[in-house]
């Protein structure tokens, strides 16, 4: 059976809907009874705009950004944030009034890296991380460790869709929250997933490219 979506409105603009579906999925990380499909806001420039547009409200005046750095497929909305982010009048930008908005490479054992002609956009910066979705954490923890091991200071953490408040200590700005589109939302390891316990088997798998159903 074909997956089924169906469109949720956002409260605060009408112009950046979100799309989900319920079912049993897995992720790298843990098991999950919603799929948010972001593929629109991240690829679409007129949805990606009003993302970016949204999320640079939220540090205006209030953070220092040198980098933003895009996990995810993140990177149109990464550079509408830049933009906004140096308009007249936004103070968070840094002295040189510019932002660099990069993409980090993935080694086999899915760390983060930055090759040496990208690696200065990191050293000495102050980096925004800007992810997709941060449910488990582990991907948006995994870019703060790198950012330090590279010698930049993480200054925050940003998504389109959240399921927590904080990870490894920075809180988390999205624009999407569980407690306002999804209150039945769950994401289990896979050892404590309920779905699995009730011997519902998995409809998809999903990660950052999107959903692959069985």
């Amino acid at each position: 059976m074909a997956i089924q979506f169906y469109e949720l409105q956002n409260p605060s603009n009408a112009n950046l809907p979100i799309r989900v579906a319920r079912g049993h999925f897995a992720t790298s990380h843990s098991h999950i009874n919603y799929y948010v499909d972001l593929t629109m806001t991240k690829y679409k420039l007129s949805e990606a705009r009003e993302a970016a547009i949204q999320l640079a409200s939220k540090f205006k005046g209030s953070t220092i950004i040198d980098t933003i750095l895009c996990l995810d497929g993140t990177e149109v909305i990464g550079a509408c944030m830049a933009s906004e982010l140096t308009k007249v009048g936004f103070t968070s930008v840094n002295a040189n009034r510019t932002i660099y908005v990069v993409t980090p490479e993935h080694t086999t054992g899915s760390q983060l890296i930055f090759r040496d002609n990208v690696a200065p956009m990191i050293t000495e910066k102050h980096v925004l991380v800007l992810a997709a979705s941060v449910t488990t954490g582990y991907t948006a923890q995994g870019a703060i460790e790198a950012i330090r091991y590279y010698g930049g200071m993480a200054v925050g953490v940003c998504s389109i869709f959240a399921n927590t408040d904080e990870c490894f200590g920075y809180k988390v700005t999205s624009i999407f929250r569980t407690e306002n589109i999804l209150l039945e939302y769950e994401s289990k390891p896979s050892y404590e997933c309920p779905l699995c316990k009730a011997g519902v088997p998995l409809d998809a798998m999903v990660n950052t490219y999107g959903i692959s159903g069985f």
